[in-house]
């Protein structure tokens, strides 16, 4: 296994992953960790940082990192989190997506996270029967349209009361480095990365999904191009849970290989973090598969490790790999299928070209 190149997508290299994916570690190390930011990266006190909650809140309150992590129990949750422009660069075959970085598999990261449930710190400040989301935002400053702003977005009350959404300050049983949020973040487990809102600083429950740009003209899925606006998403969805998706780690994309048995390797995950039924590859245009064995499990939330073999002759190959989750939802098979104006969420099954000698 290689030991890995640091893929950097833009000029201040704060959007950043690393390619091959180490597959021998399950838990990925915090050096290898994919980085996403939309914004410089904060300067935090921690002594004089607060966590605000309000919105209809029955008893809104402030927080700062000591009165939070002492009133509340510590929760730990392993995770998997996933960027939502995951594979975007494959959607480039079928033209241009102005304006968006060009991920290609790498950005997916497993981590080991510790901090307070996000539903202990609701159940305190208590919930107004009115609230249907609840709105996470960070004290980073971005700029979009001459406005600045921190990053955030909204996710459902039923997933921010569920156990497992935490506010953590800890990954991998160290305090979070300032790219992953240093000292607050959120980890919303089974939805995009860009619900795990970094450097927290404001939670609001609302009856209303989030105003925020990120959540309202970004990371919305829309399939039909507005001619007068052509980069505008808000007629779309916005997006929540990741889709079930395999990919393929090794071998690389054009690597020459061998005749004879040659090893596939990866790492799949169901929708919205749920455990997998099977992963299949195929290597003759996906008229025959054949089984791949999962090889690492992990829990919920989490990505597992496969791996398979392939008998192959002198040639030229394409090599597919597919995954069904254990609610019997299946990959599409093409990027036409889930292809949509950002380049969001392509799940389609994974190919990777390879030349046999």
């Amino acid at each position: 296994m290689s030991a890995g190149q640091r893929l950097i997508h833009d000029a201040d290299g704060l959007n950043t992953a690393v390619w091959p994916i180490a597959l021998e570690h399950f838990i990925t190390p915090v050096d290898r960790f994919f980085t996403r930011s939309h914004g410089t990266l904060p300067a935090i006190d921690p002594a004089t940082w607060r966590l605000e909650v309000g919105g209809l809140a029955g008893r809104p309150a402030s927080f700062s990192l000591v009165e939070l992590l002492r009133v509340f129990p510590r929760r730990e949750v392993t995770a998997t989190l996933v960027c939502a422009g995951l594979r975007r660069a494959e959607y480039l075959t079928l033209g241009p997506l102005p304006g968006e970085l060009p991920w290609g598999p790498e950005p997916a990261s497993t981590g080991r996270w510790t901090g307070v449930a996000l539903a202990d710190v609701l159940r305190a400040v208590g919930v107004d029967d009115r609230v249907r989301y609840v709105e996470l935002v960070g004290v980073d400053e971005v700029e979009r349209h001459g406005r600045q702003f921190g990053f955030g977005g909204s996710i459902d009350l039923a997933k921010a009361m569920a156990g497992e959404v935490l506010l953590a300050t800890e990954l991998n049983g160290a305090p979070l480095p300032a790219a992953h949020g240093f000292p607050l973040r959120a980890v919303v487990p089974g939805w995009i990365g860009a619900r795990s809102v970094k450097w927290l600083g404001r939670i609001t429950l609302s009856a209303e999904p989030s105003a925020n740009y990120f959540q309202s003209q970004a990371y919305r899925a829309q399939r039909e191009v507005d001619p007068t606006n052509p980069r505008d998403v808000s007629a779309g969805v916005a997006l929540t849970e990741v889709p079930v998706n395999a990919v393929i780690v090794e071998p690389a994309a054009h690597q020459v290989v061998p005749a004879g048995r040659v090893a596939v390797r990866g790492w799949a995950m169901g929708s919205a973090g749920r455990p997998l039924r099977q992963v299949e590859l195929s290597a003759d245009g996906a008229r025959d598969w054949i089984p791949a064995r999962i090889t690492t499990h992990g829990p919920e939330w989490t990505w597992a490790f496969w791996e398979g073999a392939l008998e192959l002759s002198r040639g030229r190959y394409t090599i597919v790999a597919r995954a069904t989750d254990s609610a019997g939802t299946v990959q599409p098979a093409m990027v036409s299928e889930t292809w949509n104006v950002k380049g969001y969420n392509n799940n389609a099954w994974h190919r990777v070209p390879l030349a046999v000698e």
